[in-house]
């Protein structure tokens, strides 16, 4: 990196801690503090209720207060990563950053907490006078020994989690990376040599939990910048390291390092050698964790050994050991518990959830984040990324679990499968409000057609659907090009095995197929020729015809072109006179909740019999989301004060509404901020029929309902489950290009819940 790059980095690292205000850190309250009332509840005198609750037992701390999702990150500043001794205040921006991580990752609040304490001992006493502040501590860069004596004291006088995470957590992730690298190679815990360098916390910690997980004491070779660690050597032998001395002659790492299956290192730059690397094991597992320069790079490694399995601390390669894919899990699980300490067990489950993870299949979302990287399990891919969303659920859980069987949960979890799907709920947006759509769609088995087969979107819904609901989907595609996407994404799902495929190419119906196009649309203009033509390059009218005959339940299409071509075809195959288009409807998930809105997409300019079907349609298929619709009819008019144009179609729309009884609220013609507050629509229509915000927007124009939508997804984080296609008994939808694989999963469970369940 040239000087000029290393400026710019800088200024803009600055830049980024600097603004809009200083530091990464602020305070929300969670409850209302609007009025008088409030106030009084928010304190004196309402917040003596709670205190003497807790007075009487305090458990009811984690009931009344922030307590039991609040973690310390305390330091003194003594041994920041790469920085060293820079002391208490000059380590904030990192600990800030921690608090950052923990929140993003995990939902965890946190304060950080910056000591101007170099005394071990005393260091401690603070942070245990600290504890009814806390549900848990993270001691975070406290250089050893201290922090062994730091931790040791805090947790033998604390009824609460106190974890160091430069020991524990990076011991947690190399763990991980460890079993994972074995698994690659062949080899196991109870046979390897190691060889390590840098007896500090972080090391020392590595090597206590590889014991834990199979290592013989006696296979662990320890040197640091004396030497090898061995019997009798007095010169820098705290206890911690002096468990790992060895009976031997043997003095350095040169000769240490002959046949060494894993070298461990957490020490400084270019310790290890490629001769040293030449005389390792076959296969050898190299982690060279220094940071910012490893004890050797990964190509001079490989030049040596090609066969060699290599992680580092840098994410500008492969197999990046970073704490974060553990501190905000297993403090998340630990928490949820109420776990008075994070034990041996607790760990190891956190070690077997993180590497289990990396052995399955990439999720989508990850895919998209680390796009043109090979997130397939194996050498180069040997634990989970950062941003994986399933580490919340399955490492969190699985942590929740050992606390409890080891007898250290006080909260234990009656339904861990629920409190998996809770975390799940937590990372995808989409999760809660959809668990009702999946119950009802796991009721039945349908066959879903996906009419782009090949896009990589469809893919990962494919096998997403086949592992989480009892749908069959049908991928319309070449057969050879999707089979060749499946291997380069790694995905385990293969054609005709797992789904079945019709190939637009070569498919045995294809008679069947362009016969039935062309008896549809004989007297439409269609030719025979034609109708071949269309059953050959058209996949939307392929899964269209599917579906008619019988072969499908409902299709999906839409992941490219644009929505009105797609619903021509739609309409022309499957519309009846039971069964046609009148509206389409976007779910909307908001940081305070759900919002529907229709007709994005089918009417350009509805009238008032086709709003008034669409708001019929669009109560049904809100209560699918176990949600009551509160149906507004928006305009720019406002209860009557413009006699013509979108006004006067919302007012005869409400008479059609008004002719028969209904089974939901609605009310209109109104501005959306009237819709939305329900102080200023009494204001302006006192006695109106809707009670609270609408959470259902029915506009009269096509492009009022799109120019919301879209608002809503670029500028406040909305995400879109839909479009839903009213009308059509659920027998096809249309999505839209920008929708994602768990979009596409989504709109599954949608199609693949039977009509009737809902009406």
């Amino acid at each position: 990196m040239t000087d000029n790059q290393n400026e710019t980095l800088r200024q803009a690292a600055l830049e980024y801690h600097e603004q809009p205000k200083p530091g990464k850190l602020e305070i929300r309250a969670t409850k209302p503090l609007a009025n008088g009332r409030d106030l009084a509840r928010a304190y004196s005198p309402g917040v003596a209720e709670a205190c003497l609750e807790i007075k009487a037992d305090e458990r009811n701390a984690s009931r009344y207060t922030a307590r039991g999702n609040l973690v310390g990150v305390v330091t003194n500043g003594s041994a920041v990563l790469g920085l060293g001794n820079i002391g208490a205040l000059a380590s904030k921006p990192v600990m800030e950053g921690k608090a950052v991580l923990f929140k993003k990752f995990a939902g965890i609040d946190c304060f950080d907490i910056e000591l101007d304490e170099s005394d071990p001992e005393k260091l401690a006493e603070i942070v245990c006078a600290l504890g009814p502040s806390f549900g848990a501590i993270n001691l975070e860069d406290i250089k050893a020994p201290d922090c062994f004596i730091v931790e040791r004291i805090c947790r033998e006088r604390m009824n609460i989690p106190v974890f160091h995470d430069d020991q524990h957590g990076t011991a947690i992730v190399v763990g991980a990376a460890a079993t994972n690298a074995l698994h690659v190679a062949g080899k196991r815990f109870e046979e390897i040599k190691i060889v390590s360098t840098g007896g500090g916390a972080a090391g020392i910690a590595c090597l206590n939990l590889l014991l834990k997980l199979g290592v013989r004491r006696e296979n662990v070779w320890l040197c640091d910048i004396h030497g090898l660690v061995y019997a009798g050597r007095e010169e820098d032998m705290p206890p911690e390291k002096a468990a790992f001395a060895q009976q031997s002659d043997l003095r350095d790492l040169d000769e240490v390092i002959a046949d060494a299956d894993l070298f461990l290192g957490l020490s400084g730059p270019n310790v290890l050698k490629p001769e040293h690397v030449a005389k390792m094991a076959d296969r050898p597992v190299i982690f060279a964790l220094a940071n910012p320069t490893p004890e050797i790079m990964p190509d001079v490694a490989r030049k040596v050994a090609p066969d060699a399995i290599i992680a580092t601390g840098r994410s500008d390669f492969p197999n990046q050991v970073n704490n974060v894919l553990c501190f905000p899990f297993i403090f998340r699980g630990a928490l949820d518990v109420g776990a008075t300490q994070i034990n041996d067990a607790m760990q190891v489950a956190c070690v077997d959830g993180i590497a289990e993870l990396a052995r399955t299949t990439t999720s989508a979302e990850t895919a998209k984040i680390y796009k043109g990287e090979q997130l397939t399990f194996g050498a180069d891919y040997l634990i989970p990324k950062p941003f994986d969303p399933r580490l919340s659920g399955i490492v969190s859980s699985a942590v929740a679990r050992a606390a409890m069987e080891s007898g250290v949960a006080a909260r234990p979890i009656a339904d861990l499968d629920a409190y998996k799907a809770d975390l799940d709920a937590s990372v995808y947006k989409s999760a809660l409000l959809m668990r009702p759509v999946f119950e009802a769609a796991a009721t039945a088995e349908r066959r879903i057609v996906f009419a782009e087969g090949e896009d990589e979107r469809v893919l990962r819904a494919a096998q997403a659907i086949l592992e989480e609901t009892t749908e069959h989907p049908i991928l319309i595609g070449r057969p050879r090009v999707i089979e060749q996407r499946c291997e380069r994404m790694g995905l385990e799902i293969r054609p005709e095995r797992d789904f079945n495929i019709v190939n637009p190419e070569d498919d045995p119906r294809y008679r069947d197929y362009w016969g039935s196009y062309h008896e549809l649309m004989a007297r439409r203009g269609i030719t025979p020729d034609l109708a071949k033509a269309i059953m050959r390059t058209n996949s939307t009218a392929i899964g269209a015809i599917m579906v008619h005959r019988g072969e499908a339940d409902s299709l999906i299409c839409g992941t490219f072109g644009e929505f009105r071509w797609h619903l021509n075809y739609v309409q022309q195959v499957l519309g009846t006179e039971e069964y046609h288009p009148h509206g389409a409807l976007s779910m909307m998930i908001l940081e305070d909740g759900p919002l529907f809105i229709a007709d994005t997409h089918v009417r350009q300019l509805p009238q008032p019999a086709d709003l008034a079907e669409t708001a019929i349609g669009a109560a049904r298929h809100v209560r699918r989301f176990g949600i009551e619709p509160n149906v507004a009819l928006c305009s720019q008019s406002q209860f009557g004060n413009q006699a013509e144009g979108s006004g006067k179609r919302l007012r005869d729309a409400m008479a059609l509404l008004d002719e028969a009884p209904r089974d939901f609220c609605y009310e209109g013609e109104m501005n959306v901020d009237a819709a939305m507050d329900p102080e200023l629509r009494a204001r302006v229509f006192p006695g109106n029929r809707m009670k609270g915000p609408a959470n259902v927007m029915i506009f009269a124009h096509a492009d009022a309902a799109s120019g919301v939508r879209n608002i809503l997804k670029a500028k406040a984080g909305g995400l879109e489950v839909g479009p839903i296609l009213m009308g059509m008994g659920n027998r096809v939808h249309i999505v839209t290009p920008s929708i994602t694989a768990r979009g596409l999963l989504n709109m599954a469970a949608v199609a693949g819940t039977p009509v009737a369940h809902y009406g």
